[in-house]
């Protein structure tokens, strides 16, 4: 039976200081009782999940005080897990990195994590049976040298009281999964949400979270939608940090679509197979080998999976399919194509929005001036950028990033620019929906983007059937299924930057002679059109 048990430990009643880690874990055991079995199975799980663990290979020399190198290693790792087992008081240096652990912990805010290793708590706090004998026996070894007993013995009885964990005639490898994951968890959840990727984050992961249904055991696939730019790739990251202590192995394919382009999916097929297996060298020589090998070797393992930025089911179908892996397992999907999502059967789907006014000041802020406050000479410029951006989360960092550092002047001229010139990098993220679109799709987005943003859907249709001689219903449904055009009752609606997106590439296609462009909107444009038609008539 593997059982929890044990108390917090009280804080220090002085805020101890705040180290730099050289390890994130130190292992305090007794090598001929664990050193082979369970000790080094912890080992090699907390290394699997890139927790750098601190173990002494040594065999250790009886008598002999805890070198220096081992107290160093106490002094700058994180976490101590101390595995007590029956023969670990038999050792003086085993209790001599106990004492250090007591201490750091009380000094430096380490935190030490007991393991019960088929001993019982209640003997190891009193210090009865073979603990009690063990302490005897010291005493008498060091009758020359009590004090050295009692911190011992202090020390034995402040770890016993911690929280912990309780090894009797149970899975070791559930204990195992258990520590690893609360180290893990612990080691990477707490990223304060000021930084400037995770403005916004706490309540998109927590929305995220009530997708997944991490309770149930059967294997779900869960897609994040939207438009590029709002930070579907930042929400899987994060969430993705916070969940994969949870399962067997996780894999992160980042830019699906891009390497793809680039690579091929037999490259994507090696890697998740690379990440999942922790083998460096797997041989795929072919997308169909590649399925095969990941539905034979996968398929009792409980992972999670991302999938950034998909644009095609042929990704999907060769990477993720819902029967290649084990109970429990979890694929999430992210990507800018609603139909893609609901076409490969995703359980459920997450749309993400984009900041409120308050997430978007704060980011803008963190990128402009590197602090949460705007300065008061920028207030009013900040908020021109903040509404150009609408809350979409690149726009705000590719600014932000740009007026780091520059004048009130220059930010009035940027801002200038930028209603006749979009930034390119927005516009080029942006614009790789509309190049997947088909001819009549992309008429239509230019159309909307230019004339008809706002206006009822019925009557938009109609009126590009009767002037373009085609039905653009299922044009419009393209739009919205890819995140381009939304639908609030009837009318059709768009993101500020996404119809920006459309200005541009009608712009592009004449910047010097509005007259030779496919639409124009703007009163400036078509009045010299007109008055130029007319003198030449």
């Amino acid at each position: 039976m593997i059982t929890q048990i044990g108390v917090p430990s009280s804080p220090s009643s002085s805020s101890p200081p705040t180290p730099r880690w050289t390890y994130d874990v130190f292992l305090s055991f007794r090598g001929e009782d664990t050193r082979t079995n369970f000790t080094d199975f912890l080992y090699t799980s907390l290394i699997q999940k890139g927790i750098f663990t601190f173990r002494d290979d040594e065999e250790l020399e009886r008598g002999k005080p805890i070198a220096p190198k081992l107290s160093k290693a106490i002094e700058a790792s994180r976490y101590v897990i101390v595995i007590l087992s029956r023969n670990y008081l038999n050792s003086t240096w085993c209790l001599d990195e106990l004492v250090k652990a007591v201490e750091c912990m009380n000094l430096m805010g380490q935190t030490v994590l007991p393991v019960f290793y088929h001993v019982d708590p209640s003997e190891v706090r009193k210090q009865k049976a073979d603990f009690g004998e063990a302490f005897s026996k010291h005493e008498e070894a060091f009758k020359d040298n009590k004090q050295s007993v009692q911190r011992w013995r202090d020390a034995l009885t402040q770890v016993s009281n911690l929280s912990g964990w309780h090894l009797h005639d149970g899975y070791e490898s559930k204990v195992i999964q258990d520590i690893v994951g609360k180290i893990f968890t612990e080691l990477n959840q707490p990223i304060s949400s000021v930084s400037t990727d995770l403005v916004g984050m706490d309540s998109r992961v927590k929305e995220m979270l009530s997708c997944l249904d991490m309770g149930l055991h059967k294997v779900c696939v869960i897609g994040i939608l939207g438009i590029g730019g709002i930070g579907k790739t930042t929400v899987a990251r994060v969430f993705y940090e916070r969940i994969c202590a949870q399962f067997e192995a996780c894999s992160f394919l980042a830019n699906v679509r891009e390497v793809t382009e680039k690579q091929g999916l037999v490259d994507l097929q090696k890697q998740l197979l690379s990440d999942i297996l922790l083998e460096s060298n797997v041989n795929v020589h072919n997308i169909y080998q590649g399925i095969s090998l990941i539905r034979q070797r996968l398929h009792t393992k409980m992972v999670l999976i991302i999938l950034d930025d998909v644009d095609t089911v042929e990704q999907l179908e060769a990477l993720c399919h819902h029967s290649w892996f084990g109970s429990g397992s979890r694929i999430i999907i992210t990507s800018r194509d609603e139909h893609l999502l609901s076409t490969f059967g995703v359980n459920k789907m997450y749309k993400v929005k984009e900041l409120n006014d308050s997430e978007a000041v704060k980011l803008f802020s963190w990128k402009a001036f590197k602090k949460d406050q705007v300065g008061e000479s920028f207030l009013k410029l900040s908020k021109n950028v903040v509404e150009y951006a609408s809350g979409l989360p690149l726009a705000l960092t590719v600014l932000g990033s740009f007026l780091f550092g520059k004048s009130v002047e220059q930010w009035s001229s940027a801002l200038d620019r930028l209603k006749e010139n979009p930034d390119k990098g927005i516009i080029d993220v942006l614009k790789v929906s509309f190049d997947t679109l088909q001819v009549t799709e992309k008429k239509v987005f230019l159309d909307i983007a230019c004339f008809f943003k706002g206006e009822d859907k019925d009557r938009v249709a109609k009126i590009l059937e009767s002037g373009c001689r085609y039905r653009p219903d299922i044009d419009i449904k393209v739009l919205i299924d890819k995140s381009l055009v939304t639908l609030v009752g009837r009318k059709l609606c768009m993101h500020d930057l996404i119809q920006e997106l459309g200005w541009e590439i009608v712009r592009r296609e004449c910047h010097e002679d509005p007259g030779k462009r496919s639409r124009l909107w703007l009163p400036k444009d078509i009045i010299p059109v007109l008055v130029q038609n007319k003198v030449r008539n």
